[in-house]
């Protein structure tokens, strides 16, 4: 039976991955693909059946956290723009040329990732890039440019990608020591595609969108526009510490600032009517959210909980070190694997694989000072599993939601961008070498 939803779980990966030829939504084939694996996974005896409903609850929490995340983000962006919150945004983004415009706005990502988190930045760049630019084919090589730097950028602040939180919170890293040792490969891991990529745009800009029309047709002044702006971006600054301080999930954070949104834009519409289309309420935006990219979420993240709970990824990470064992390569393939699968579940495993090195572990064989705090081997893995994410669109939250927001499609992300997103992973990995085996850093 493991056999079977192994091989059942790769035909429905592959037919996401054809979704523009055998025209399927790749929602629905996510979804049956997550159904199949669990039947499997019910039928096959893997587990006691009075223990088959708990290890979906718990399973399906997990996933949860992360939709719950996804749909209060997308929200709050939602609102923040439909009130102009991010028009300063657009202007200090305006350029006249399009290859211009690339290099402000993967900046711009990478850092906003380190700041936020690269799913939330993710959201709130591809809202600002519709504003911007307007030729679809030019769009996708922007969408996926933030893709590629917003990945990058989360993974060399601890709090900028689930995996760098985990480490972090397990004691593999340290904030100060994946912020000075990581920093430079992630620069170069967006910079070198973005160079690349730039040849692929011509001419310049069609021109900002005249956002003061979308102003003046609110029915609230200026100064609650700001108010809806500080909390929504506040609030979402304010989600990693939220979840340092109180040590609840990040989407508890993301809860508690829309029901503050929330609350601001029903005091602040309270005396326009309902059904007002010019009073922008936190129901009218819930409409708008793409409910088809959460089940295509829920689908892939719930069938990649199957291959974790039947071992298959923890076999697969004991095979590469016993067959690779070098750390450059057992990190560098879990990059590429965190492409194809959740590399949550991967750093997950790693975790429980790897045990962190203490003084008298190091004195007795000091080559376990790889496997120390902010030794090679974790920094190594918090950026494999951070940038590896951008080599597939569905390799990594944030390509999972531009996909679902610019209808961007497997066949092209992988015949245009894989290339690209492969060789800034490669580039940073080889700087992070020169800093530690040439440079000695």
């Amino acid at each position: 039976m493991l056999t079977a939803i192994v091989a059942f779980f790769c035909v429905g990966y592959l037919c996401i991955a054809l979704e523009s030829v055998i025209k399927v939504n790749k929602a629905a084939t996510a979804l049956i693909m997550c159904a199949g694996c669990w039947v499997m996974f019910s039928l096959g005896g893997f587990v006691d059946m009075h223990e088959l409903g708990h290890i979906i609850e718990k399973n399906l929490g997990e996933a949860g956290t992360t939709l719950f995340f996804l749909m209060g983000a997308m929200t709050i962006v939602e609102v923040v723009d439909q009130h102009g919150g991010f028009n300063p945004v657009r202007k200090l983004l305006q350029s006249k040329s399009k290859r211009g415009l690339l290099w402000k706005m993967a900046f711009l990502t990478a850092f906003l990732s380190a700041i936020l988190d690269n799913l939330t930045t993710s959201i709130v760049m591809v809202m600002i890039l519709r504003k911007l630019i307007y030729d679809k084919e030019a769009r996708l090589i922007f969408a996926s440019m933030i893709i590629i730097a917003a990945n990058s950028g989360g993974a060399f602040s601890p709090i900028g990608d689930v995996t760098t939180i985990m480490l972090w919170n397990g004691g593999q890293v340290s904030a100060g020591g994946v912020i000075t040792e990581i920093f430079l490969p992630s620069m170069i891991s967006f910079i070198i595609p973005c160079a690349i990529l730039q040849y692929r745009l011509h001419g310049e800009c069609g021109g900002m969108e005249d956002s003061r029309q979308e102003l003046e047709n609110t029915r609230i002044g200026r100064r609650q526009r700001t108010t809806i702006f500080c909390l929504g971006v506040g609030g979402l600054c304010c989600v990693p510490a939220f979840h340092m301080i109180t040590e609840l999930p990040p989407f508890m954070g993301i809860i508690t600032v829309l029901g503050i949104v929330w609350l601001a834009t029903e005091v602040f519409y309270h005396n326009a009517p309902e059904d007002d289309k010019e009073a922008i309420r936190v129901t009218k935006m819930l409409s708008r959210i793409d409910i088809s990219t959460i089940m295509f979420f829920l689908g892939i993240l719930m069938a990649v909980n199957v291959l974790a709970e039947i071992g298959v990824l923890r076999t697969l990470g004991e095979w590469l070190d016993e067959t690779i064992g070098n750390h450059y390569l057992v990190t560098g393939t879990i990059g590429v694997l965190s492409s194809i699968v959740d590399n949550v579940p991967l750093v997950a495993g790693s975790m429980k694989m790897y045990v962190i090195s203490t003084a008298d572990m190091i004195a007795q064989n000091p080559a376990m000072a790889d496997m120390a705090q902010d030794g090679i081997f974790w920094q190594l893995l918090a950026y494999c599993a951070g940038v590896g994410g951008s080599m597939l669109i569905i390799g990594s939250a944030a390509g999972v939601v531009v996909m679902g927001l610019e209808k961007i499609t497997f066949g092209w992300y992988m015949k245009n961008i894989t290339w690209v997103a492969f060789v800034g992973y490669i580039a940073g990995i080889l700087v992070y070498f020169v800093e530690k085996s040439v440079l000695g850093l």
